[in-house]
């Protein structure tokens, strides 16, 4: 039990600093495509968070799970409200 979660939790970690350093590193004219690509992310994760807290016993995986959930859904949200403020910077101005 402890293995896998020692396991897992390096992979958490993992993710966290390569995600970091993706994010800030990419130029200013590629964080719409960017942000296109983590809405999709999100919505695989909402999926796994859905399958995961579907369950009926109370455990990790649930609680976890909606945690996931609940952060994919504002990293969704937040993600569109970005998406469109960057579009409208490049309309044209009536």
């Amino acid at each position: 039990m402890s293995g896998d979660f020692v396991s897992q939790l390096s992979i958490f970690v993992l993710a966290v600093f390569v995600g970091y350093y993706v994010v800030w590193s990419v130029t200013p004219a590629l964080h719409t495509p960017l942000m296109a690509v983590t809405n999709a992310i999100s919505s695989v994760i909402i999926v796994g968070a859905i399958v995961a807290v579907g369950p009926s016993d109370w455990g990790a995986a649930k609680i976890f799970g909606f945690i996931a959930m609940v952060l994919a859904a504002i990293n969704i949200f937040g993600g569109f409200a970005v998406t469109q403020r960057m579009l409208a910077m490049y309309k044209k101005k009536k």
